[in-house]
């Protein structure tokens, strides 16, 4: 019986190949999508394995051993963990006030949670840190310059964890305010029939239908948290963790060999906490029986459940974009904490010297954006509607990317492409690539999501009418998804303005770029020029996502459908 079932496999297995082989360009379109994965996602991370493990030409352990027995390096990882745990329990935590209040609460300004959503996508990744220095640093507008306290340390663990929440809680608030929108309410209705209070029904019943999603968002805040390297470099003091060690260690010591060990032990507890996220956590729901929402929710308008609720909400919204006005406004002040008058000095030195990273930024993001979207939608078709050789194999690595930190990619590639056969390190292909390779996964999310709510049968038809391929996705599949397209477009443009923990390694004299050239500006004290690449960053990025957006609208597609 298994024989019989094992010859079936193989018969159906060669006749999937001899479908794709009919097809050249198919075929050839797996060939390159198969080709780019593992040129630029597999090779680089083996490169970080192959050479955490050689020294002299030889195999050793010394690395590894160096990781688990020097108290230092100990540390570090316990300081990454710590780090990772506090912040997404806290992260979480907000996220769900925010997300209980846009479903549960009838509250105004609800359109601020959004928006509050949106900042950190298009802003650096560490512009709160810098923030947090401008607010509470030795020379803060609160610590020292209300409060008169000289020494005040916002450096270090503390510190990380207010602008790490601060950051990372709007992905709990986006995962988190879908599904409580789901909840059935008669299951609620249910308890509150019975007899149950407001507060019975929100810990028996509303809780543990959300406990897969609450846990869903703490496991991505975690690997958002661990792999982070902006804010550690920006704020963490003393306070090192492993992604900011990696760089410290390889390029500021030139110790590759210790670094790549170090990388392995950080992609180990990423990969494995995205592995519980994406197989475990992720698959499980106890929304509802049905699936389907039988009414409107009646929103809870009573005032001792409201208000506090509000108060609190509103209380952060104030924090986060007092955070990110005050960079703008650092951009016009002469001195901070020292001098406040104000001063266009700034902008004069970032236009007469410092422009070059904003251009070279722009350029590249543009190049790497429509490259991105069109080739997440194909690996979304491909993953989706083809069966051939090496579809699991696709699969699996493209969604590896999004586990791996930044870092050990832009480590990966400095060992893989600073030597032939193939030599890109100094390059525009190198950013763009790791533009590509950071963005894609977004994309590709979105055009599999898509693809899976479209009958299948219309493609079909096209085939069957004599379409090839090729005619079948430009003609039929594309079209359909526009919405992802153009969400793909846009998460990729915002994401490779913004990126900096992987072209970190890879930026060189002849191609700088805007978020390298922010944390260079404030490791040399510079906090007023760093605010002006931060604040003209958020600009280019608004600016150009609007005019997607305004494109997008002018072919059919809502705009509202383009999400971030």
């Amino acid at each position: 019986m298994q024989e019989n079932t094992r010859k079936i496999k193989i018969k159906a297995e060669i006749a999937t190949m001899k479908n794709v082989i009919r097809d050249p360009i198919l075929l050839t379109t797996i060939i390159i999508v198969l080709s780019i994965v593992t040129l630029f996602i597999v090779i680089p991370l083996f490169r970080i394995m192959g050479s955490s493990f050689l020294f002299e030409g030889g195999v050793t352990m010394k690395y590894y051993e160096a990781i688990f027995t020097k108290a230092y390096n100990r540390l570090i990882i316990k300081n990454t963990i710590k780090l990772g745990l506090t912040v997404s329990l806290l992260a979480t935590s907000i996220g769900f006030l925010f997300a209980y209040a846009s479903a549960y609460l009838k509250m105004k300004s609800k359109r601020l949670f959004d928006a509050i959503a949106i900042l950190p996508i298009i802003s650096p990744p560490f512009l709160i840190a810098l923030s947090a220095i401008l607010l509470f640093g030795r020379t803060g507008l609160i610590t020292r310059g209300l409060l008169g306290i000289r020494d005040a340390e916002i450096y270090g663990f503390k510190g990380l964890v207010l602008v790490q929440t601060l950051t990372f809680f709007p992905v709990a608030y986006l995962v988190l305010s879908g599904l409580l929108k789901q909840i059935d309410p008669s299951v609620e209705e249910a308890s509150r029939s019975l007899g149950a209070s407001r507060g019975q029904v929100f810990r028996t019943v509303t809780v543990p239908l959300m406990a897969p999603g609450i846990a869903n968002a703490a496991l991505l805040i975690f690997i958002q948290s661990v792999a982070d390297f902006g804010n550690p470099m920006v704020i963490g003091g003393n306070y090192t963790t492993m992604a900011a060690q990696i760089y410290l260690q390889g390029i500021g010591s030139l110790d590759m060999s210790g670094a790549t060990a170090l990388a392995m032990i950080l992609v180990v507890i990423s990969v494995f906490a995205f592995i519980i996220q994406k197989y475990y956590v992720g698959k499980k729901s106890y929304i509802t029986v049905t699936g389907k929402i039988s009414r409107a929710r009646q929103l809870i308008d009573e005032p001792h459940i409201v208000k506090p609720v509000q108060i609190l909400v509103i209380l952060i919204s104030l924090l986060v974009g007092m955070m990110y006005i005050l960079v703008p406004i650092g951009s016009f002040v002469k001195l901070w904490g020292v001098n406040y008058s104000l001063t266009l000095d700034h902008f004069r030195y970032v236009m007469d010297l410092g422009i070059k990273p904003i251009l070279d930024t722009t350029l590249l993001a543009v190049i790497a954006t429509p490259i991105t979207g069109i080739l997440a939608m194909v690996i979304a078709f491909l993953t989706v509607r083809r069966r051939f050789p090496g579809r699991g194999y696709m699969e699996f690595t493209t969604m590896l990317a999004i586990a791996i930190p930044g870092t050990v990619i832009g480590l990966g590639y400095i060992l893989t492409f600073n030597t032939g056969p193939l030599v890109l390190t100094g390059t525009a292909a190198i950013l763009v690539i790791a533009f590509m390779i950071r963005s894609m996964p977004v994309g590709i999310r979105s055009g599999i999501a898509a693809l899976q709510q479209i009958d299948p049968s219309i493609e079909e038809a096209a085939s069957i009418l004599g379409a090839s391929s090729q005619k079948v996705f430009t003609s039929v599949t594309l079209p359909m998804i526009r919405p992802a397209f153009f969400s793909g477009l846009v998460n990729s443009f915002a994401r490779s303005m913004t990126l900096v923990s992987t072209v970190i390694f890879l930026v060189s004299a002849r191609w700088n770029l805007l978020t390298v050239a922010i944390m260079a500006q404030i490791d040399q004290g510079k906090i007023g020029v760093a605010s002006v690449y931060s604040t003209m960053l958020i600009v280019i990025v608004t600016i150009v996502i609007s005019l997607i957006r305004f494109v997008v609208s002018r072919l059919g597609v809502s705009a509202d459908d383009i999400t971030l």
